[in-house]
């Protein structure tokens, strides 16, 4: 039997109705993990070249790992991916909160939807029994509405809901899928995918826990987790969670402030996790299995804005997108952002930066009142920017239409050479950390098959020093770096940091839970029975990267596509990093050390047939 993962997976036509249960055996789990591994395979073997992100052709894929689901710190994590509609190449994306252990708990490790419904349904999930049901009365309502309605008609008041939202339903490029409401698997435009099969919602109750080869080890990782996490590096996300990188990058010089043109905001305090804390918070919430509750709950009683407990609170991403980004510190007005976006299913990273560039626009006069129906969209304007996600959301007005596409589409519209300070990569935007100030973080983000991603990239802040570099020197990496380092060693650091970074991915884990690569195996073999160990799991990741690359090779993508946005090679003029800035050149010259470490073709950027056989998936070259 296999154990830590069930071995068992969902296949839904949704064309046709049929559900199909597939046996998943034991050299396909270890080869791909779970996660990535399970997405870039499917995507590969299953998506026609050229297919149309928002056609029935596409996949939309749910994963877990084999530490999905485990009564772990880390373990509420799951993966969902397709072709992304606001790429064109691979989307992966990672959400917490209850959905994914509640998914493996109810015997299964991989659902794919494939094809699309003549009408909308949802997926109804309870242990064995799967059914598609109608979902025509659910479409056009806000999440926390529809997970309500979907709890009621199933009778199970702690189901699990995962859905598109209003935004994916009017295919909004940049609609996230939402999770409990609260937790997001953003990015990429996964939202639209699911709309665009008429797929509203996954609804789940599981009742087993599951299959392990050691509980008594698992539980007793689990107990020194929560005994001891205040030692580690858990520690500062346990008493100021995400929001804690507000003031950590204005010391820095890197909190995006004004649309990426400045490094620091001045009212930067207004917006700071200190100010959260002592003013809109009145809880903190937590993902399946973790004793960390980084989650931020926040309420606001203010008739026209009212900012419910139901939709928790910002992520430091989200403040930065649309606070500093956006020029504004108004905590409560961000805070009523973050819940326009969760009710409609938003990525607040996205639709933040879209709007700094229109604001951008707008101020150099490229968007002018013509367009923008009487919004006065300059930085600091708050209700602008509120009206903006509404627009956005519904993509109501021309200019709402416009931005719903993230700022790669929009450019083409207002055109003049807006496409300059679109801080984007293959389309989507850059989150929250400015690589100005993480040299290693910019190369991270422009080589990553998703477009700009921080979540399994390197931040080179935490790299600086002997006690950062811990996890990396079972991987080989012995010395720190400083920041503003772009050699080949910073090349290396960035391939060691990223890939161990992506065995979160295939795992079924979160970033912030502190797990030494030791423990990690000792993890992995404790749930699977495996005699396993950090290589291995360090080629799983690396596997699902490179097969997310292939995937991104066949659609066309190559060096080009690997490049930052122009406004990030603008010196900074104010704060600690003032004036300095890689050049052009300097930037090329690690992305082909970059690639020379990874394996891969300089003049493709995919990975090399020699690198696939390597990694046990020599098929996947090909289909190059």
């Amino acid at each position: 039997m296999t154990v830590g993962h069930w071995g068992r997976g969902l296949r839904v036509n949704l064309t046709t109705g049929q559900i199909t249960r597939e046996t998943l055996d034991e050299l396909y789990l270890r080869r791909y993990m779970g996660g990535w591994g399970f997405i870039a395979e499917a995507l590969l073997r299953e998506v026609p070249k050229g297919a149309d992100p928002l056609g029935p052709d596409n996949r939309l894929i749910y994963a877990t790992g084999p530490l999905t689901g485990q009564p772990l710190a880390g373990g509420g994590r799951h993966m969902v991916g397709a072709k992304s509609p606001l790429t064109g190449g691979f989307a992966g994306s990672e959400a917490g909160g209850y959905f994914g252990a509640e998914l493996k708990r109810a015997g299964w490790d991989r659902i794919i939807f494939e094809g699309a419904s003549p009408h909308p349904v949802y997926l109804w999930i309870h242990d064995e029994r799967v059914e598609l049901r109608p979902a025509t009365h659910l479409w056009g309502l806000e999440t926390a509405d529809c997970q309500q309605v979907i709890r009621e008609e199933t009778g199970e008041a702690n189901a699990r809901v995962s859905q598109c939202g209003v935004a994916g339903e009017r295919l909004v490029l940049l609609a996230n899928i939402m999770h409990d409401v609260s937790r997001a698997a953003g990015r990429s435009g996964l939202g639209a995918v699911m709309g665009s099969k008429r797929l509203k919602a996954v609804a789940v109750r599981g009742t087993q826990r599951p299959p392990v080869a050691d509980a008594d080890a698992l539980r007793e990782l689990g107990r020194w987790f929560r005994e001891h996490y205040s030692e580690t590096g858990s520690a500062a996300y346990a008493t100021l969670g995400t929001m804690r990188m507000v003031r950590v990058n204005q010391m820095a010089g890197g909190l995006p402030t004004h649309n990426f043109s400045q490094g620091q905001f001045e009212a930067f305090e207004r917006i700071s996790s200190e100010t959260m804390a002592n003013t809109i918070t009145v809880e903190r919430d937590t993902c399946f299995g973790c004793p960390i509750r980084c989650k931020w709950v926040v309420e606001v009683d203010r008739p026209d804005r009212p900012v419910r407990r139901a939709y928790g609170g910002p992520e430091y991403e989200t403040v930065g997108a649309l606070g500093s980004c956006c020029g504004i510190g108004d905590l409560e007005a961000i805070a009523y952002a973050n819940q326009l976006c969760n009710a409609y299913g938003l990525d607040t990273i996205g639709v933040g930066v879209t709007i700094a560039w229109a604001m951008e626009c707008y101020e150099r006069g490229i968007i002018t009142d013509e367009y923008t129906d009487g919004l006065k969209l300059r930085f600091g304007n708050a209700a602008a920017m509120l009206a903006l996600v509404e627009r956005i959301a519904k993509r109501e007005t021309l200019l709402g239409g416009a931005l719903a596409m993230g700022t790669r589409h929009a450019a083409r519209t207002f055109a003049h050479n807006s496409i300059e300070f679109a801080v984007q990569i293959k389309g989507q935007e850059v989150a929250m950390h400015d690589p100005r100030v993480k040299y290693g973080h910019g190369l991270g983000i422009a080589v990553s098959p998703t477009g700009a991603d921080h979540m399994h990239n390197v931040h080179d802040s935490g790299f600086q020093t002997d006690g950062g570099i811990a996890d990396l020197k079972p991987l080989g990496l012995l010395e720190p770096l400083p920041y503003d380092d772009l050699s080949a060693h910073k090349a290396d650091m960035v391939r060691k940091g990223l890939l161990w970074r992506m065995t979160h991915n295939v795992l079924g884990t979160c970033m912030f839970q502190a797990w030494t690569p030791a423990q990690t195996v000792s993890l992995v073999a404790a749930a699977t029975g495996w005699n396993t160990s950090v290589m291995e799991l360090w080629l799983a990741a690396e596997r699902a990267y490179d097969l997310a690359r292939v995937f991104n090779a066949r659609e066309g993508f190559g060096p080009a596509d690997d490049m930052l946005p122009p406004r990030l090679f603008e010196k900074p003029t104010q704060g600690p990093v003032a004036g300095k800035v890689y050049t052009r050149e300097q930037f090329l010259e690690a992305r082909e050390a970059f690639y020379g470490l990874m394996g891969w073709d300089s003049t493709t950027a995919a990975p090399t047939r020699a690198k696939l056989q390597d990694l046990g998936v020599a098929w996947a070259a090909d289909l190059l």
